[in-house]
């Protein structure tokens, strides 16, 4: 149910994203275009939702091509500071962008002859007129699409598709009915001041979703550099700079200045002040902040050593190994089921289990006092030592990091790949609770530990 209303979540994002690029400037000189292409077809209402259902399928392939790379190139750019420094890049050049410094646009060739095939009667033509759309909004749409792409990236494997399916739902909507009504084309709003401002506020929120980049930069290889206060700090800045901004108070060198305030610039405006407001007592002091959970870097930050073989701090002051056969053998010794924390630095569901079920009484309670603890995190880059590295029996690649070795076990032994993934395990290594679990609810998971030890206990 969590995991449904998390993709229910992330494809509403998306659709809010997509409705949001339309009433960007480059969008308008097409929806003349499209109602004078459809003036001159016949059977307008089939070929109208045929253009709409284009415009989503063109999207949908620009998703799918992302799917294509499959889970563990997903898993990879979560995590390795390569394709992370790339992302982070990324969004402070569509934040610049958007901030009107450029235009990312697609080179006029291109343009040109997609926009001749288009000429072409029937279907493929106006295949090809949907085609079009895409490709000359994309000077608009890229800091969204690549956006929700990178977004995507940090869910299942399907969700570029769906995403961008969500994403083009708007298109195919406003677009299918201007070819329907062209009468439509006569209410909608002039093109102006507000949307520069609409793209100034977007690109400012660019600047915010970069530094989460730099952010899993930081926890995977242990730098240490951006704490959680330091992040909240900067985030602070930036819906407050945004609230002004919205108010009038801060201008951009081509923005007019503000004449009058209406209800909706006052409102967006506070709304930004006060989530800037929220923040600030996660800074001053150490307030957790459950509307940014799974997005902050955790309070306690994982330090690893090479070997694991130390008790270390957990979050909510508990204690654990981030070692395997460490946690087992301590099993072992003092007569706890294991619990095993398949987890991961860059997991935004792990911090949310952490920060949002972990702390609950009973569940800190148990966890505490009746198991031992072992948090493995499959995207620490820490490299072992060369005599514990090895070659996995799953697909024969030699493992030389932490990370690389526990997601090896959770594969090997659990068939699975996705974090959290909870497991309680006896001294010996047997399953005593047959369904591990991953994200779930405070309900769900006190359930499963209580099952632990219950199914421990038995002779």
């Amino acid at each position: 149910m969590q995991e449904s209303t998390s993709l229910l979540g992330f494809l509403l994002t998306a659709f809010l994203a997509g409705f949001a690029s339309i009433f960007m400037p480059c969008i308008y000189p097409i929806m003349p275009m499209t109602v004078s292409f459809f003036t001159k077809q016949s059977q307008g209402t089939r070929k109208a939702t045929f253009y709409g259902l284009s415009i989503m399928f063109v999207f949908g392939i620009i998703g799918l091509v992302a799917t294509v790379f499959g889970a563990p190139f997903l898993n990879f750019i979560s995590t390795h500071w390569i394709p992370n420094l790339i992302f982070f890049v990324i969004f402070i050049i569509f934040g610049i962008s958007l901030l009107g410094a450029f235009e990312i646009v697609l080179p006029h060739e291109v343009v040109n002859n997609i926009d001749r095939m288009s000429e072409k009667g029937g279907l493929v033509g106006i295949f090809f007129m949907a085609l079009t759309l895409v490709v000359v909004s994309f000077s608009c749409t890229a800091p969204f699409v690549g956006s929700l792409l990178i977004m995507a990236a940090k869910g299942e494997v399907w969700r570029p598709l769906w995403g961008m399916l969500a994403f083009g739902l708007p298109f195919g909507i406003v677009f299918t009915s201007l070819a329907m009504f062209p009468q439509w084309l006569k209410s909608l709003p002039k093109s102006g001041g507000w949307m520069n401002e609409m793209k100034a506020v977007f690109g400012i929120l660019e600047f915010a979703l970069a530094l989460k980049f730099l952010s899993n930069i930081d926890l995977t290889y242990h730098f240490n550099y951006i704490s959680r206060n330091t992040f909240l700090v900067i985030w602070i800045i930036i819906f407050a700079a945004i609230g002004l901004y919205i108010l009038g108070i801060l201008r951009l060198p081509k923005d007019s200045k503000v004449k009058k305030y209406n209800i909706p610039r006052v409102v967006f405006g506070i709304l930004f002040l006060a989530f800037a407001a929220y923040m600030v007592p996660g800074v001053s002091h150490g307030k957790e902040l459950s509307l940014l959970s799974g997005l902050l870097p955790p309070k306690t930050i994982a330090t690893t050593v090479a070997d694991g073989s130390k008790l270390r701090d957990l979050p909510h002051e508990l204690k654990g190994f981030y070692d395997y056969d460490d946690a087992l053998a301590y099993s072992k010794e003092v007569g706890k089921p294991l619990f095993i924390d398949f987890t991961g630095y860059a997991c935004a569901n792990c911090r949310k289990m952490e920060e949002n079920v972990w702390p609950k009484p009973e569940v800190l309670e148990k966890l505490k006092n009746d198991f031992v603890i072992a948090s493995l995190y499959v995207d620490d880059k820490k490299e072992l030592p060369k005599e514990k590295q090895y070659t996995s029996k799953y697909d024969d690649e030699l493992k030389v990091t932490i990370g690389d070795k526990n997601m090896d076990l959770e594969i090997v032994k659990y068939n699975n790949n996705a974090q959290p993934y909870y497991v309680i395990e006896d001294s010996n290594g047997k399953l005593i609770v047959k369904q591990p679990i991953g994200y779930t609810s405070k309900e769900e998971f006190l359930k499963f530990l209580y099952e632990g030890i219950s199914n421990y206990k038995r002779p």
